[in-house]
């Protein structure tokens, strides 16, 4: 979980240079990304050539190669491309996959980029191979980034989060949790947001599971995608909604008011009261929980 005073006491500022290669996933490990230099070497990683980007076999079969038609990856090569898919892309959601040739780890988590591509239709997906180019690694080079896969994303052209050496579970999950906009689970934004909620389901009686988190929050991220399976399953019987704490000042007061300090914090709301709380990310003790303040007898 993550201690919401401690988020309050020290943010962590985007973009913080990276000192050494920490393994997210054993799966898929980090390399540094060399910077230019005068005189490139002969073997230099970002020597001036023709790009060597090749995708595996499994990519090519699905039909994902370079210039595939059926592929929403737009590759960038160089910083006026990439802002202008920024721009374009407005409030939705742009994942931004920072790779290199001689990245085996890069070429494995991009297939299923590929396909999330496919599904996520309103997320926008862009690649950028830092040593295709001076121009790539000048665009490297202004977004801080050091070491690949590394994965960025926007919203209204600002980053929102970012991670490294991820695998393909925890791509799905921060797709999810930052470009959810058509589950069945209400996006709230300010407290006023949540009043309209509570009012809206005083006459049903209708259980509001209210998620609280915080946008850099890892926790929060792993269980968001069992949140939106719950939405959908209980749709009939349980209200799901989510609010980030951080996202503005009336939203942290929402959660100041509430004494949340650690999210995720799942708030039970019926009939106006809020009825009680689970802090954690279990699936199985929110479940549980879930189901308890629906009145079935829960034993753990």
């Amino acid at each position: 979980m993550a201690t919401f005073t401690n988020f309050l006491a020290k943010q962590t500022p985007y973009l913080t240079p990276i000192t050494k290669i920490t393994t997210i996933n054993p799966l898929f490990s980090s390399i540094h990304l060399p910077h230019i230099i005068s005189k490139p070497k002969q073997n230099d990683l970002y020597k001036s050539e023709p790009p060597r980007w090749s995708f595996t076999a499994k990519a090519a079969a699905s039909g994902v190669e370079k210039g595939s038609k059926h592929a929403r990856v737009q590759r960038v090569h160089n910083i006026q491309e990439f802002d202008t898919a920024l721009r374009d892309a407005k409030n939705r959601l742009v994942v931004v996959e920072y790779a290199a040739t001689d990245s085996d780890d890069s070429r494995q988590i991009y297939p299923f980029m590929v396909d999330l591509s496919r599904s996520c239709n309103d997320v926008e997906f862009l690649l950028v191979v830092g040593d295709e180019s001076e121009e790539t690694q000048k665009l490297c080079d202004r977004e801080k980034i050091e070491q690949v896969p590394h994965f960025s994303f926007y919203k209204g052209m600002e980053k929102i989060h970012e991670e490294e050496a991820i695998g393909p579970d925890q791509l799905v999950g921060d797709v999810l949790y930052y470009g959810d906009s058509h589950s069945a689970v209400v996006q709230l934004h300010c407290r006023e947001d949540v009043e309209n909620l509570i009012e809206e389901h005083k006459s049903d009686h209708k259980l509001i599971v209210l998620d609280v988190g915080l946008k850099h929050c890892g926790p929060c991220v792993k269980v968001y995608p069992t949140v939106i399976k719950l939405s959908r399953s209980m749709e009939d019987t349980v209200v799901f909604a989510r609010m980030n704490g951080d996202e503005n000042d009336s939203c942290m007061e929402f959660l100041k008011d509430q004494e949340v300090v650690e999210v995720p914090t799942f708030l039970f709301i019926r009939d106006g009261q809020i009825a009680g709380r689970y802090v954690g990310s279990g699936k199985g003790e929110l479940i549980g929980e879930i189901l308890r303040y629906q009145g079935v007898r829960v034993t753990y």
